[in-house]
């Protein structure tokens, strides 16, 4: 596995080439938007993770000119940019996907295998869906069996989650770290208010529920 990382933080580069020269990746760096794009174009790489603010040239002007070029090698966006409207452009810029720092290495490179399986040239995944529950990445819409439900943010953070996660068991200590961007635990019961409010949002008044709770290890959602 070749992979460029365009990243100008030398202490998150030096890390990120440590850990993914540890699963095996061979990694090339650049910490200039421009000499990036120049390595990108040459081709010959199974993955590029750009950040998004480069000096130079921005991560999101590198994969836009990739793509017009015909170039759809996988791309990763990392950015400490993270708000829906960000994660949106991100990927209408023709990312495949995007991660918000900070974040779990565990998480980066359970998204590059992603990545990798799909191969280039696909899509973004804009939708995610178990069962009759749909969510619409870009439009921010959840429906199931047809019907709207309107979600708080937060609510919709924490759905999104669960959807990438389906069929896994999601422990408190994920939710806290990648949806409340807790690095602690502060010893509340907020993940158990708000999956509660999700529940009943989601799963009242449908004859089949989708949200688990998974005694002494965390929740789960899946179709049956």
């Amino acid at each position: 596995m070749r992979i460029l990382l365009i990243e100008d933080d030398a202490q998150m580069a030096d890390y990120l080439r440590k850990a993914l020269g540890e699963i095996g990746a061979l990694v090339d760096h650049a910490d200039d938007g421009r000499e990036g794009l120049l390595q990108a174009a040459g081709g010959g790489y199974d993955a590029l993770i750009v950040d998004r603010m480069l000096p130079g040239l921005d991560g999101l002007a590198i994969v836009r000119t990739l793509r017009a070029a015909d170039d759809h090698t996988p791309a990763l966006i990392l950015s400490a940019l993270g708000e829906v409207d960000d994660r949106v452009e991100g990927l209408r810029a023709g990312g495949d996907d995007y991660l918000t720092k900070p974040f779990a290495f565990s998480e980066l490179h359970a998204r590059l295998e992603a990545l990798l399986r799909r191969g280039g040239g696909e899509a973004p995944e804009t939708r995610l869906r178990v069962g009759d529950l749909e969510m619409d990445l870009l439009a921010r819409e959840v429906t199931r069996g047809g019907r709207a439900i309107v979600l708080q943010p937060r609510e919709f953070r924490l759905l999104e989650y669960l959807l990438r996660h389906a069929g896994q068991v999601v422990t408190r200590t994920m939710l806290l770290e990648h949806v409340w961007d807790y690095h602690f635990d502060p010893q509340t019961n907020v993940i158990d208010v708000h999956v509660s409010r999700l529940r009943a949002k989601i799963d009242k008044d449908f004859p089949t529920p989708l949200l688990h709770t998974v005694r002494g290890a965390g929740y789960m959602i899946r179709a049956a």
